[in-house]
């Protein structure tokens, strides 16, 4: 019941692009959590995206929950994320 495994969650599209992220699990806490999908198009999504989604990431693994701040100036990203990321905990059942 211990066994590391990954759960993705469900990609959630943006007008950007789709988010879509994925958690590590082992003995019923979350390890990692990194993403699958993320809006990679121009300049713009990359300088945001490449800044936001570490954080994100960070507060997962922090939070053991969907329960995490917003990043400031990455707003659509973090709310897609934070969907993405109640679906894979959901999955998960934790």
């Amino acid at each position: 019941a211990n066994a590391t495994r990954t759960v993705d969650g469900d990609a959630v599209m943006t007008r950007f692009g789709n988010v879509q992220v994925q958690i590590t699990v082992a003995g019923g806490k979350i390890t990692a959590a990194n993403v699958l999908q993320i809006p990679w198009r121009d300049r713009h999504d990359q300088q945001i995206n490449s800044y936001a989604v570490p954080i994100l990431n960070d507060e997962v693994v922090a939070a053991q929950s969907a329960n995490i701040d917003m990043v400031s100036g990455a707003t659509v990203t973090s709310v897609a994320y934070i969907q993405s990321l109640q679906s894979a905990l959901d999955q998960a059942n934790l």
